[in-house]
Order: C-alpha cells, then structure tokens, then sequence
C-alpha cells in the first residue's frame, strides 16, 4: 500500500479506506455487477433512437422535442460526471452506486409512464442524474479495489461493456419496439438496475477517500457550466449553424468557465480535478486516444445505420444488428488488449488498434457502393471493431492509472467525459463533412431537375427517398442519385477520418503511455 493510503498527503488526504479485495470469487461479484449498472447506463444512450417516430405520436412531440429527449440525458451525465465522481470518492462509492441505481431506476420508471413530452423531458434529465453517479463508481471500483495484477483484465471488461454496450443496447430496443411498444424500452434498465443493486449490497466494498479541506463547490459548479457550454455547442452547431447566437454563446461560456476552472483548480487546496495531472503523458496520450476513437465512432455510426435503412432498405431491426459484428470484435478484442500490452506494451498496443481502425476506414471509403450492399463494409467494419478494443483498454488504464487510488471516482469521470466529448466532437465535425458531401453530390446528380426536388433532396435521403414516390418517371432517378450521393458523401467523411486517425497515430508513436503509469503519491 501506498504512503498516502497510510498517511495522507499535503492537500489533506487522511486514509483511504481502498481494501484490495484478494478473493477471485468475489472479484468477479463485483466485475458482473459494476457490468450491469454500466450497462444500464450505456443501453439509456441509444436505446431511444429506434423509436422515434411512435414517440412522437404517442406524446405527440415535435422533431425539436423529441432530438431534446434523446439529447438531455447525455448532455446531463456528461456535464455532472466530474462533480459526481469526486462525491463518490468523499462520500463512498458503494452509496453513491446504490443511490444512483435508485434514482435511474425511479426516473425509468417515469419515462415508461409518461403522458408528454415535458414529463418524458424531465424523466430523462432526472436518468442523466443517476447515470452520472453510476457510471465513474462502476470503473473506480475495479481500480481501487481489484490487485495491480488483475487490473487491467478488469479493466478490459469494463471497456467492452461501455463501447459495444450501446450497440447491443439498441439491438435490443429495436427488438422490444418490433415486437412490443416503445414503453418497454424502459424495462430493460429497470430490471437491469435491480439486479445490479442486489449484487452491489452484496458484493461491492464502500470505498472512499477522507479527507481535511471541504468538497470543491466552486470546480465542480464551473466544470458543469463548462461541459454543459462546449457539448451544447457540439450539439447545436450542425443544426442551427455554427454562428448563430446561441450556438457562439454556449461556446464562449463553455470556454470561459473551463479557463475559470484551471485557474481556480491550480489554487484550491484539494481541488476537484488538479489540472497538474495533465502533465503526464499516460494521462494526456489516453485521454486524446480515447477523444478520437468516439470520434470518428461516432462519425461513423451516423453514416452506418442510414446506409443499411436507406441505402439497403433494411428495418431497424435488422439495420442495428448489422452493427454486432463490429461490436462483438470490439468487446472481445478489448477483452484480449491486456494481455497483448503486457507482451508489447500499452503504446505498441494502442498503436496497432490506431492502424488497424484507420485500415477500416480506407476499407469502408474503397469497398463501399450501392451495388456492393453489406459484404462491401464488412471487412472495414471488422478491422474497426478490433482496432476501437486493441486501443480503448490500454487508454482506460492510462487515464485511470495516472490518478492517485483515492481519486479513482475522478479518474473515472475523467475517462467518462473524454468519451462523451470525442462523440459530440464526432458528431458534428464528420457529420458536417458528410451532409455538406452529400447535398453537393446530389446536386450535381440533379442539376438538370426542377431546384425544388433538387433542394429538397439535398436535406438528406430519407427526405430525398420520401419525395421520390411522388415525381413520376423522376422517382427512380431520383432514388437511384440519391443513394450514390449518399456513398460519395460516406467516402469523404471516411477519408477525413482517415487523416484524424493517421494524426493520432503519429502521436501515440511518440508521446503514447510508458511502464503502468500507475501514480506514486509517495
């Protein structure tokens, strides 16, 4: 055990109560558990996505209502991960897991009976809490509890389950939309959240950090203001324009206080995050690595599934399964990047995950076109998935492991909110790049037809695939321009993260993680 587990440090740590926990048996109690209440968290992400248009009617919302519903629980757990990271390390974390498993399950609960959108609006603001409480408990209690030698395999599961999570939380939202009613989306967490609750009072130990100086209100209050700022932004820009007043107000805000939160965070005491720790290259190297992979994740999940719904013509269903392959080679290969670091080291490591996903993207630009349908993807979307678990494991641990133990619950919010950011990043800079690609391509296509169809088709190609029933002998072509517009616009925005990728790449060859990285506070 560390000089500061058994004494404390300088900004006024006392003992923290970490026990190891040496059984096996109960090692991997608290791996399933933690597993589950993550998976709970990362299903609410994307569950809604498949249900859009019966959401709509049933509540009878807006476009603009129901984008908020989906959005306001990740812009909430992303802005109160920080704050609620450090409450777990001062206050306990098997609590704090309990609590929030309590106040995710109760506002599923509510989700699942709502009457309207401004109840489903609150429902899902008040799972974001919840989310947020749960999910740096989940990977701070696998590092401060779990022995240095069974860490990173801990660690590797935990990754599988938040990255390929979201896929198979949609595939079976999806199911439950099919075969059900969208209200069942919120059973599954439910019934999720009490099984990992039960485990959790069995088997997880309440770890905690005691400590001198008061809990840092003023970082966490500008922290939550500055993530709320800069992902309202990311949010916004591709939809109301990345000038109008809204969106350069949630920007400069968002920058403002994230000045004002380093600044503040270098003179506290015992500041809630100690910008200091950025110095460390394990730090730094994991965070932009993990940044990027969601990124261009992200960038492309948004071309992926409208390729399989409008391209292919395939249900949601079926749509969100074509998404699996990717996913289970992730879980399994960021099972398997432990063991790999620990022959060849986490920067060697998270180098090859680099390559291989870059590889991916120039298969998915070369390979794709209308005719090729899905087996024309598969082999980008393969080198993908084992590229995203070769790359995410090590760069979990170097995040985590550049922390002090008693700080895990922050070190883990720390790794939480580079992924929620990396996503919104990808978002809108890929997506960006493909609508713009996409509305020039089909208006080259359609130039010669009147500039109504042209414009209207230009805002996307489910609208474009809408209108074509309608124009006659120029349905077909219509159709038929459409959807090759859609594959050069994916080209493009492949491309660009090909040349993200190959940046990183570069990076990670030369600033990438040295030796465990695990801080020594002595």
């Amino acid at each position: 055990m560390s000089t500061l587990d058994n004494k404390g440090d300088s900004r006024g740590h006392a003992a923290a109560l970490d026990p190891i926990i040496d059984d096996p048996r109960r090692r991997r109690d608290i791996l399933v558990a933690v597993c589950i209440a993550l998976m709970a968290v990362i299903a609410a992400v994307s569950g809604l996505n498949v249900a859009q248009p019966p959401l709509a009617r049933d509540l009878d919302a807006s476009q603009t209502e129901v984008l908020w519903i989906i959005n306001i629980y990740a812009i909430t757990l992303a802005a109160l991960l920080l704050p609620l990271g450090a409450v777990g390390d001062r206050w306990g974390r098997k609590p704090v897991l309990l609590a929030g498993l309590a106040v995710f399950g109760l506002a599923n609960a509510l989700a699942g009976l709502a009457p309207n959108a401004q109840v489903m609006l609150g429902a899902r603001l008040l799972s974001g809490v919840g989310a947020a409480m749960i999910m740096p408990v989940t990977l701070s209690v696998i590092t401060s509890a779990f022995p240095a030698e069974e860490r990173s395999k801990g660690i590797g599961i935990w990754t599988a389950i938040a990255g390929g999570g979201g896929i198979l939380g949609m595939f079976l939202s999806a199911l439950l939309v099919d075969l059900l009613d969208w209200r069942w989306l919120f059973v599954l967490p439910i019934v999720l959240v009490i099984v990992a609750a039960l485990m959790a009072l069995r088997a997880v130990p309440n770890s905690r950090d005691t400590s001198s100086y008061g809990f840092d209100f003023v970082g966490a209050a500008l922290s939550l203001l500055s993530i709320v700022g800069l992902i309202f932004f990311l949010h916004e820009g591709p939809s109301q324009g990345w000038t109008a007043l809204a969106t350069l107000a949630a920007l400069t805000v968002g920058l403002l206080a994230g000045i004002a939160f380093a600044a503040w965070e270098l003179r506290h005491p015992a500041p809630l995050l100690d910008v200091r720790f950025f110095g460390r290259r394990n730090l730094t190297s994991g965070s932009v690595t993990l940044m990027t992979w969601f990124g261009v994740q992200a960038g492309v999940f948004i071309v992926l599934y409208p390729f399989f719904q409008a391209v292919l013509g395939w249900s949601g269903l079926m749509a969100t399964l074509g998404l699996m392959p990717m996913a289970l080679l992730m879980m399994v290969s960021s099972a398997l990047a432990p063991r790999l670091a620990t022959i060849a080291g986490p920067r060697l490591t998270m180098a090859c995950g680099i390559a291989l996903g870059g590889l991916g993207l120039v298969l998915m630009a070369l390979l794709v076109s209308v005719e090729g349908g899905y087996p024309a993807i598969l082999p980008g979307m393969i080198a993908m998935g084992l590229g995203m678990g070769l790359s995410m494991t090590p760069s979990t641990e170097a995040i985590t492991s550049s922390l002090p133990r008693e700080q895990q619950g922050v070190a883990s919010a720390l790794n939480d909110v580079t992924r929620e950011f990396g996503t919104a990043l990808g978002v809108a800079l890929l997506g960006t790049v493909f609508a713009a690609g996409y509305a020039n391509a089909v208006a080259t296509r359609l130039a010669e037809l009147p500039s109504d169809i042209s414009e209207a088709a230009a805002r996307g190609i489910a609208t474009a695939l809408d209108i074509a029933g309608r124009q006659g002998p120029d349905g077909a072509r219509l159709v038929q321009s459409s959807r090759e517009a859609f594959v050069d616009a994916w080209q493009q925005s492949m491309l660009a993260g090909v040349v993200v990728m190959a940046i990183l790449l570069a990076y990670i060859l030369v600033r990438g993680p040295v030796g465990s990285g695990r801080a020594d506070p002595a």
